[in-house]
C-alpha cells in the first residue's frame, strides 16, 4: 500500500513573492504476511500507522488456518490483539485499565479489526494478532506486528527575514510522524480560521498573533496555539483535550492563556450548557450555573494558568469546556475546540459462565466503563468487601457462591467502585447430559438466568436464534454432527455466556481414490487414499477382497512395485470409538507387457476389420461409375437412331 506523505518545502525568497508548491514525498508501506508453511497466516493491512492523538484508528488483519488438522475440525476458540505479556501470558488490550472503553474487536470470517479511539500518546507500541484453536498446538501469532505511533501537531513558528522583514514568518504544521495523504491542512490565526490548505506559508504577521493547525476532517484535533513572536498574545491553549473521570469524584480542567491588553473578563463555561439555557451567543459563567451551584471553583496559583475545579461529579457534568477572556480591543470568542469531560461508572458484567454446580458457578466476570482516566491504570476487584490482590485487569475469573457479591474499581480510585452483583444469580446456559454427546442421542440444552423476577433469555447458534420452553430449555430428539457448534444465551441486557457442543459420531461413508489413475503398469507404483468425516478423527485399514488379513494400517495404502498376484479389489474401513464403516471394493487389474503386445495386436485387428467393409463399398462404388456411364451411352445412341428413322418416314411420306 503507497502512502503519499506531503513534506512542504519553500524556495527562500522576499516577501513580495509567493511560496512554491509543496513537494510529495512517496511512501509505500507493504502489506507483511507472517506464515508458517502448514497453512497458519496473518496478514496485515499495514505495518505503520500514524495517527493523531484523539482520533480513532483501524488496525486490521486476515489469518488463515488448515480447516482440519489429522481429521479433527479446527475451530478458533480464541483471538486477541496484545501489546504486552504478563507471566508468559499475553495480555488482552481490552483487559488493560488504559484502555478501558476505547477498544472494541470486529471481527468475522478469519478478519479482525482492532478499533482504538480516543487515542493517547501512550498508545504508541506495536500492536500484534494472535488466536487460539482447538487443535494441539494450534496457537499462532502474526510477530511481528503493527506499529502505532500517536502524534500530536506542532508550530513552527521561522523568521526568514529577521532583519530586513521582523514581522514577515513562516510557519509549519508538523507531527513526529508521517500523516498518510491525501490530507490538506487547516490555519486558525486567533482562532479564526484563515482558508490556508498547506502545511506551511509565508506572511505579514502581527505581535499579538497566535496561530494553530489542523488536519482537515479533524478540526477537532488542532495543535496548541503559539505565538508567532516571541513576546506575548492573544492566545488559549488546554492542558487536555479531553479527561475521563469516575462519578463522583472531583477533577481540574486547565489551560494557559496570554493577552495583549489587561483582561476585562474571563470565565470557563459550557456550549451545552448555554445551548439548554438559550445563551449561546453569550456564554454563561460556569459559576452563575445552578446546575454547579457549590461545586465549581476556579483556580489560578500562578499568572497564566486557569483551573476549573468540578466536584462530586455526574453523569451530566459530561460535557465540553471552554475558558473565555475580553479586553478593550480583542474578544477570545472559544472558536476552537476546548477540553471534553467523560463522566463514568463502573459496572461489572458477566461475560460467560464456565460451569455450573450445585453450591457454585464458575464465571468470568468484567470491569466495564465508557472511558479510563489518564495514566497506567490497573483494576481492584473487591469480593464480599476484601481486596483481591492478584486480579489486576478488567477480566476476573472465579468460583462464587451464593450470596457473594463483587465489585471493581480503578487502581488509585478505590473510593468509586461500581455496584456490587451477584454472580450466582446471573445468565448461565448448561447441557444435559454431561460429558460426551453422542450422534443420535437426546440433549437437552438449558439457557437461563436465576432472578427474581425472572429474565428473558435467548438462544443463539450463530445468527439463528432457537426457540426455549418457558423454562428456558431446547431439546435436540436426535443430535447430529451438523448440531455441532458455539450456543450463545443472551439475556435481555445482551449479556452472553456461550457454550461449545461437541457431536461425537462414527465414521461417514469413506471413498476411495487411486493414484495414478487408469490402467496400472506391471512394476508402477500405485497410492490408495481413504477419507471418511469422522469425530474423533478415524482410523483406517486396509483389506483385499477374499483375504481376511489386514493388508496395511493408515489413510494411505502404497504398493511401490505393482505386480500381477496384486491384481484384486481393495476397500478400507474407517473406524473411531463411536463405530467402523467400510468403502465399497475397488478393482485394480495389473497390465504386463505380454498383455500390452496382446492388446495391440487385438486392437490393430479390429481396425483392420473396421476399414475392410470402407474398402469394399469404395470399389463397388469405383465399379458402379463405369457401368452407369455406358447404359447412359446406349441410351443415348438409341435415342439418336429413332429420331433418324422418324426423319426419314417423314421425307418419304411428303414424296408421295
Amino acid at each position: 500500500m503507497c502512502l503519499n506523505l506531503s513534506a512542504a518545502t519553500a524556495e527562500r525568497r522576499t516577501p513580495a513573492m509567493r511560496l512554491k508548491g509543496a513537494q510529495a514525498a512517496i511512501i509505500c508501506l507493504l502489506t507483511l504476511s507472517v506464515q508458517r508453511q502448514d497453512g497458519w497466516s496473518v496478514t496485515y493491512t499495514s505495518t505503520q500507522i500514524c495517527a493523531l492523538k484523539g482520533s480513532t484508528v483501524d488496525i486490521r488483519c486476515t489469518y488463515t488456518y488448515p480447516s482440519r488438522v489429522n481429521g479433527n475440525v479446527t475451530v478458533v476458540e480464541k483471538a486477541v490483539w496484545f501489546t504486552k505479556m504478563k507471566d508468559d501470558e499475553h495480555v488482552d488490550v481490552r483487559t488493560e485499565a488504559e484502555f478501558a472503553g476505547r477498544v472494541q474487536y470486529h471481527c468475522d470470517n478469519k478478519d479482525c479489526t482492532l478499533r482504538i479511539t480516543d487515542l493517547r500518546e501512550s498508545d504508541s507500541a506495536e500492536y500484534t494478532f494472535r488466536f487460539v484453536t482447538n487443535q494441539p498446538g494450534g496457537k499462532y501469532s502474526g510477530s511481528p506486528g503493527v506499529t502505532l505511533s500517536v502524534t500530536v501537531l506542532q508550530v513552527q513558528v521561522i523568521k526568514t527575514w529577521p532583519r530586513t522583514y521582523p514581522t514577515w514568518k513562516k510557519v509549519m504544521c508538523q507531527s513526529s510522524c508521517r500523516l498518510p495523504d491525501p490530507h490538506s491542512y487547516v490555519w486558525y490565526q486567533n482562532e479564526v480560521n484563515t482558508d490556508r490548505k498547506e502545511s506551511s506559508f509565508e506572511k505579514y504577521f502581527d505581535y499579538t498573533d497566535s496561530i494553530s493547525c489542523a488536519v482537515k476532517g479533524y478540526e477537532k484535533l488542532p495543535s496548541p496555539s503559539v505565538c508567532v513572536d516571541d513576546q506575548t498574545c492573544n492566545r488559549v491553549s488546554y492542558t487536555s483535550r479531553s479527561i475521563c473521570a469516575l462519578k463522583g469524584s472531583s477533577v481540574n480542567i486547565s489551560c494557559i492563556y496570554s493577552h495583549t491588553h489587561p483582561a476585562v473578563s474571563k470565565f470557563w463555561f459550557s456550549p451545552e450548557r448555554s445551548h439548554q439555557q438559550q445563551h449561546r451567543s453569550h456564554p454563561e459563567d460556569l459559576r452563575k450555573d445552578s446546575h454547579y451551584a457549590g461545586r465549581v471553583e476556579v483556580i489560578e496559583t500562578e499568572r497564566g494558568r486557569s483551573t476549573l475545579r468540578i466536584r462530586d461529579l455526574t453523569e451530566r457534568d459530561s460535557a465540553e469546556y471552554h475558558f473565555i477572556f475580553k479586553t478593550q480591543s480583542f474578544e477570545w470568542k472559544s472558536s476552537l475546540p476546548g477540553t471534553t469531560l467523560t463522566v463514568t461508572a463502573l459496572q461489572v458484567k458477566v461475560s460467560r459462565i464456565i460451569s455450573v454446580h450445585q453450591t457454585q458457578t464458575e464465571a468470568e466476570l468484567k470491569c466495564e466503563s465508557s472511558c479510563s482516566p489518564a495514566g497506567r491504570l490497573s483494576y481492584v476487584w473487591f469480593k464480599n468487601g476484601q481486596k483481591n490482590t492478584t486480579q489486576q485487569t478488567s477480566a476476573y475469573t472465579d468460583y462464587f457462591n451464593p450470596g457473594d457479591n463483587i465489585s471493581c474499581a480503578f487502581s488509585g480510585y478505590e473510593d468509586y467502585r461500581s455496584p456490587s452483583v451477584y454472580p450466582s444469580k446471573l445468565p448461565s446456559v448448561s447441557v444435559s447430559p454431561s460429558g460426551e454427546i453422542v450422534e443420535g442421542s437426546s440433549v437437552t440444552l438449558t439457557c437461563r438466568t436465576d432472578a427474581d423476577p425472572a429474565a428473558n433469555n435467548t438462544l443463539y447458534k450463530g445468527k439463528q436464534t432457537l426457540p426455549l420452553t418457558p423454562e428456558g430449555i431446547y431439546h435436540f430428539t436426535s443430535i447430529s454432527s451438523e448440531d455441532r457448534g458455539i450456543y450463545d444465551c443472551k439475556t435481555e441486557d445482551q449479556l452472553s455466556v456461550s457454550l461449545f457442543i461437541d457431536v461425537q459420531y462414527a465414521p461417514k461413508f469413506p471413498s476411495v481414490s487411486v493414484s495414478p489413475s487408469g490402467e496400472l503398469v506391471e512394476g508402477s507404483s500405485v497410492t490408495l487414499t481413504c477419507s471418511s468425516d469422522a469425530n474423533p478423527a478415524a482410523n483406517y485399514t486396509w483389506y483385499k477382497e477374499d483375504d481376511n488379513s489386514a493388508k496395511t494400517s493408515g489413510q494411505n495404502f502404497i504398493i511401490t512395485d505393482f505386480r500381477p498376484e496384486h491384481s484384486g479389489s481393495y476397500y478400507c474401513e474407517a473406524q473411531n470409538t463411536r463405530g467402523r464403516r467400510s468403502s465399497t471394493s475397488h478393482p485394480l487389474t495389473v497390465v504386463t507387457g505380454k498383455s500390452i503386445i496382446i492388446q495391440n495386436i487385438i486392437r490393430l485387428t479390429l481396425v483392420v476389420l473396421m476399414l475392410i467393409p470402407l474398402l469394399l463399398v469404395i470399389l463397388w462404388m469405383r465399379k458402379k461409375k463405369p457401368l452407369s456411364s455406358t447404359a447412359e451411352s446406349n441410351e443415348l445412341m438409341e435415342t439418336m437412331e429413332i429420331q433418324s428413322i422418324y426423319r426419314q418416314d417423314s421425307a418419304d411420306g411428303n414424296r408421295k
